[in-house]
């Protein structure tokens, strides 16, 4: 069981998600079981723990909160991944483009909220796996770096 903290429009919620099978999601928000389907199926994945620093939120213009979610751990060849489901709104990284770490590489609409995705390392982009309007799953590879 995985749990997630939300803070959303100042009132925070604790999110239990309890199972997935297919497009149905079980979870308990702040205790009250939900049933979700999703638009997509959704692929069961090994959890796997690591230590990482904690996503920076800031204000945006709207009163729309962007959060900036880690991407994937760093090594040579680092695959940067999507942190949950979601959708392209941008992609700011093309093949061949020099890149720092911490430096956004796509924006990412999840939850209906805009996630900064950066890249961990420095390097060079090697692949840019999405499109402006792609639809992605949680671990899906958006952009690799080498």
């Amino acid at each position: 069981m995985k749990n997630f903290k939300f803070k959303i429009n100042g009132t925070e919620y604790s999110v239990d998600i309890n199972e997935v099978e297919g497009q149905e999601i079980n979870l308990d928000v702040n205790g009250t079981p939900y049933k979700v389907t999703v638009d997509k199926e959704l692929k069961q994945k090994q959890v796997v723990m690591t230590t990482r620093t904690a996503p920076r939120v800031s204000a945006a213009p709207g009163g729309a909160v962007q959060t900036s979610a880690p991407a994937a751990t760093a090594s040579k060849g680092s695959k940067v991944t999507t942190p949950l489901p979601g959708t392209i709104l941008d992609v700011f990284v093309n093949v061949g483009d020099k890149v720092k770490a911490g430096q956004t590489v796509v924006l990412l609409e999840a939850m209906k909220m805009e996630n900064n995705i950066e890249a961990d390392v420095e390097g060079t982009v090697t692949e840019v796996k999405v499109r402006k309007g792609d639809s992605v799953l949680e671990g899906d590879v958006m952009v690799v770096i080498g």
